[in-house]
């Protein structure tokens, strides 16, 4: 039987995320912002950390002030630094985003967060772990997305269970085709895939119905497909189940969406390790990202998982 040290392996955007202060104002008319550590797969390693999860977060930053920033901050909740390069001449990745009750503009200032090379994915970190995890955002850019496609392969061998979050923008990623390839080039390894309506209206550039958006994932090769829809709730297409789906939790003050549906996503993985049905694993899913919508920046330090559980 394999022994695992490990739960969740992140590889991707090890980002800044400058956040404006001002609620629901377009970046032009944002007078301040304040800084996060931002990036979606850096968000899912520190929220599995808080869950109590052995995560690893392998990415690249530059080695400058906001990289000091970025490894503290990953190092105080708990996650393995150990595969982060560093980069001497290519500073961080920077992403000025407004602060919104509904889907935030963004401007990316795109620097070291695309420098992850194969030596940063050993077959002895694979071993040990129990998920990949990646995002549509980590693949768009080389040398990024060659290692993760390799290691995506190399994990699904070993018996991990894959997992993206197709976190598709023509801003992050222009050249629609090469994405599709990419996309169905991971998804052929099977993993849970999380996608937002907004991300299929952007990588289709047009509305889809949710037949539509379930047959085309599945027809790449994953088998389950999250699709989050904000206030409408959540569905979920697994090929063996069928369709489940779940109400929005009603939610009075929202004050900041950014990295909700990375808390969404980490509760939905949690969930599966902890041997919980599909329906359980978006409840807890749900949950999170309740919280996180009524916290700034991030979740808030102390999570009682006895009592989001309840």
């Amino acid at each position: 039987m394999k022994t695992t040290t490990l739960d969740i392996i992140c590889v991707g955007e090890l980002l800044i995320d400058l956040i404006g202060h001002e609620v629901n104002t377009s970046i032009n008319q944002t007078k301040d912002f304040h800084r996060f550590l931002g990036g979606s797969p850096t968000n899912v390693a520190v929220n599995a950390a808080r869950l109590g999860l052995r995560s690893v977060l392998v990415a690249s930053c530059g080695q400058d002030g906001f990289g000091d920033y970025a490894l503290r901050k990953l190092k105080a909740n708990q996650v393995d630094t150990s595969f982060i390069r560093r980069l001497e001449h290519t500073p961080t990745s920077v992403i000025v985003v407004s602060k919104s009750t509904d889907t935030p503009d963004f401007i990316p200032y795109r620097q070291a967060d695309g420098e992850i090379e194969l030596a940063q994915l050993p077959d002895a970190l694979l071993e040990t772990a129990r998920i990949f995890h990646t995002t549509c955002f980590a693949l768009s850019k080389q040398p990024a997305r060659d290692t993760i496609l390799d290691g995506a392969q190399r994990a699904a061998a070993k018996g991990l269970q894959l997992s993206i979050d197709l976190n598709f923008s023509e801003r992050i990623w222009p050249n629609r085709e090469e994405a599709m390839m990419v996309i169905k080039a991971y998804l052929s390894n099977n993993p849970l895939v999380k996608v937002s309506e907004d991300d299929c209206y952007r990588l289709f550039a047009a509305s889809k119905s949710e037949d539509y958006i379930f047959d085309f994932f599945h027809d790449f090769g994953a088998e389950t497909v999250c699709l989050t829809k904000g206030k409408k709730g959540v569905v979920l297409s697994d090929s063996q189940e069928g369709l489940i789906t779940q109400k929005a939790m009603p939610l009075e003050d929202i004050k900041d969406t950014t990295g909700a549906g990375d808390a969404f996503w980490t509760g939905f993985l949690y969930a599966g390790l902890q041997g919980f049905g599909w329906e359980q694993r978006l409840t807890v899913a749900q949950r999170l990202a309740a919280i996180k919508l009524q916290n700034v920046g991030r979740l808030p330090e102390a999570i009682d998982i006895k009592e989001l559980l309840a």
